[in-house]
């Protein structure tokens, strides 16, 4: 037979099948790769020289990264996705079959159908390598595992540890997995094909192995009863609820066909997996999971910066960061972390830069408390952080980034003494949130090195990180930060030099509201449950005070400085802060602290701003008014070209404040209502509470038109 992606050599009467398809970075299970592997199954059973199989990758740090996903993107009916799961049903059941044992030589991602694929094969060698990760992340995309996934995963590690990694997408390191009995075997890279030859040898001699769940007290009387697995059940579907606010299907979907699976058998199982496949493949949220997927994908590939104009980049060995308080330090344990680079901090005085680089190395800290890191790797990246009260250390960076006050006369000073120390390559970069990157460069001696990298809070946590060149940013210099981003772990979208650049400009009506809300004696509890009954992680009044008042304040004031009374703040905000109250952060905020855990809402703050608090509120009416002011601020920085494409826009959205994902972000959002529906709710918010709620006049472009920020499919 003719073969595109498998290699085949035979030795000793064992088939080492190397699987790598051509032109690809990693190995995805497409349906050609499928039909190949099957005839090859045909052959392999066939031929009396083979006793049994290796299946490995050809790839260096993937064995199967899982289905091609954009063969999924073309279903269009719940039956095609039903025939596409059970055929690769069919195709598992017969590696499972096999008389002719199958050992999967598993080095790098082996997720999703390539996990589905090691299920199946009677033996599993691992690489002890930290980019061996084995996981089932169906859920991320709104389906669930649909090639046997939730009836293999639970028979072989049991309902509670399977359930554990499919209802939240997880994936496992390898010395987890073998823990879990997931992998039969670890070994370290240099010896994974030899250690699976002689599986698959000792195999062939023996006949695969009769496996038990590995169970402790507690796994026999959860996992191997039935009350003890319906107790289960019920405490993983209350634990999906509250993660999942009951927006996602799919995690609710794949319980029962585990439930399903282990109750009736593994027939009635695989029929019940193929058919939920089917219905959640066609729905919205699994669509729009689907577009951030092949978005964040895209963004890792570009540079934000037209082909060929990047020259040659800036290398990024060393890294400076002034300032050394909650923002510089994350800044600095990230990039060490992650980008294994040398860091730099500075600050005013030297208990600052102690109280930073304890911070920082707490980054650290936390990784190895969670076995993330060895103790070794621990040491190696906590000596690449280093502090002082001056710029010593400066002058080798190759990028400096700024994370002081949010004063455009100190970011300037900033620059200036930076232009003074370092060489003619580093770059200069600025964390600003909401100053203009045109005005902190206006006094800089070389303002073409000067661009804005805009974090989020915490820096360790957050995924996003806005680019902002101003009108003369090097294309050199963009490229080298967008690319230094991406080595800091970051999701990197390049925005346009507007005051609150794309993130801060769509959030700042949004908190806006929520403060004329308060005003108007809105309980804060009842306006954080409105929004993360809608899918937002937390409400408005909580983000307010995890941000803290005072920073909310400055950038309230910056926006309103820039755009007019549409964005006018509310005075509530300012009375908290008059009143010494920052928020979370010096445990005086909307909400009641102790230590350092929030504690109910806080009625004084009603009356220091002199209002009187309602009992309650028509919590449809607020949804609108705090959703529909994010939309139409999101059509006019559209309009204002703030962002170079809605997929921008809809990630940074989702990954910088929380967007729900499952409605694909605030443009995609519009295209869902319809423009015309978006234009109506705004002129009925603006006819109840005035201009501010003016809908864009790009929408009521789109509206007559019927257009759409993304192309219908």
């Amino acid at each position: 037979m003719t073969m595109t992606t498998f290699k085949v050599d035979i030795e000793s009467g064992i088939a080492v099948v190397t699987l790598d398809v051509p032109g690809a970075p990693v190995n995805t299970l497409s349906t050609a790769v499928a039909q190949e592997f099957d005839g090859l199954l045909t052959r392999m059973e066939g031929d009396p020289l083979v006793r049994a199989v290796v299946l490995i990758s050809g790839k260096p740090d993937t064995f199967i990264a899982g289905a091609d996903i954009e063969e999924f993107t073309r279903l269009r009916t719940a039956e095609e996705a039903t025939t596409l799961s059970r055929r690769a049903q069919e195709l598992m059941n017969r590696v499972a079959a096999s008389r002719k044992p199958v050992v999967a030589a598993i080095h790098g991602s082996c997720l999703g159908g390539g996990l589905e694929l090691a299920l199946a094969c009677h033996w599993r060698v691992a690489t002890d390598h930290p980019k061996t990760q084995l996981g089932l992340p169906e859920v991320q995309l709104g389906i669930i595992p649909g090639a046997g996934g939730c009836n293999r995963l639970p028979r072989l590690i049991g309902a509670r540890a399977a359930l554990d990694i499919i209802l939240a997408g997880k994936s496992e390191r390898a010395g987890k997995a073998r823990k879990l009995g997931l992998a039969d075997e670890l070994v370290h890279p240099a010896i994974l094909l030899d250690v699976a030859v002689r599986a698959a040898t000792r195999l062939a001699a023996d006949g695969p192995p009769v496996r038990k769940p590995k169970r402790d007290l507690a796994g026999m009387l959860l996992d191997g009863t039935a009350p003890g697995r319906a107790l289960v059940y019920r405490m993983a579907r209350k634990q999906v609820l509250s993660r999942t606010g009951g927006h996602y299907p799919a995690p609710l979907a794949a319980l029962e066909a585990v439930r399903v699976s282990l109750s009736r058998g593994m027939e009635a199982g695989l029929a019940y997996e193929a058919l939920r496949f089917g219905e959640l493949a066609i729905t919205d949220v699994s669509r729009n999971l689907v577009s951030i997927f092949f978005a964040t994908t895209a963004l890792k590939k570009d540079d934000g910066i037209p082909p060929g104009a990047a020259g040659k980049l800036a290398p990024v060995g060393r890294i400076g960061v002034v300032g050394a308080g909650f923002m510089g330090a994350g800044i600095a344990g990230t990039a060490a972390l992650n980008a294994e680079v040398e860091v730099r901090m500075r600050d005013a005085d030297l208990p600052r830069v102690g109280k930073g680089l304890r911070a920082a190395t707490g980054i650290l800290d936390e990784r190895l408390k969670r076995k993330r890191l060895s103790r070794p790797d621990y040491q190696r990246l906590a000596a690449l952080i280093s502090g002082a009260d001056d710029d010593t250390g400066f002058r080798g960076a190759n990028l400096v980034i700024e994370a002081v006050f949010e004063d455009l006369e100190v970011k300037r000073g900033v620059v200036k003494a930076l232009e003074q120390v370092l060489g003619n390559d580093a770059i200069i970069a600025t964390n600003t949130s909401t100053i203009p990157i045109a005005d902190i460069a206006a006094g800089a001696a070389r303002p073409d090195r000067v661009l804005g990298m805009h974090f989020f809070s915490p820096v360790e946590k957050m995924p996003l990180l806005e680019v902002i060149p101003h009108a003369g940013t090097s294309a050199r210099a963009v490229a080298t930060a967008v690319r230094f981003g991406r080595r800091m772990g970051k999701t990197v979208v390049v925005v346009g030099d507007l005051p609150g650049f794309w993130v801060n400009r769509i959030l700042t009506p949004y908190l806006n509201e929520a403060g004329i809300l308060l005003t108007e004696g809105a309980p804060m509890e009842a306006l954080d449950r409105v929004m993360t009954r809608f899918g937002f992680p937390v409400g408005p009044v909580t983000l307010l005070d995890e941000v803290g008042l005072d920073v909310a304040q400055k950038a309230a004031a910056v926006m309103h400085g820039a755009f007019g009374a549409r964005l006018a703040p509310s005075d509530f905000v300012g009375a908290m802060t008059a009143d010494g109250r920052l928020g979370r952060k010096n445990g005086r905020g909307f909400y009641r602290y102790e230590a350092g855990k929030r504690r109910g809402p806080d009625d004084s703050v009603y009356r220091l701003a002199g209002v009187t608090k309602a009992p309650n509120v028509d919590e449809r009416w607020v949804e609108r008014r705090l959703v529909y002011s994010m939309l139409n601020e999101a059509a006019l920085a559209v309009a204002d070209g703030v962002i170079r494409s809605p997929r921008d826009g809809d990630i940074g959205a989702i990954f910088g404040i929380g967007f729900p994902p499952f409605r694909g972000g605030p443009l995609r959002m519009i295209d869902s209502l319809g423009a015309a529906q978006v234009v109506r709710t705004l002129r009925e918010l603006g006819d109840a509470h005035g201009a501010r709620f003016d809908p864009a006049p790009s929408l009521i472009e789109m509206a007559e038109r019927g257009g759409r920020y993304y192309p219908e499919t």
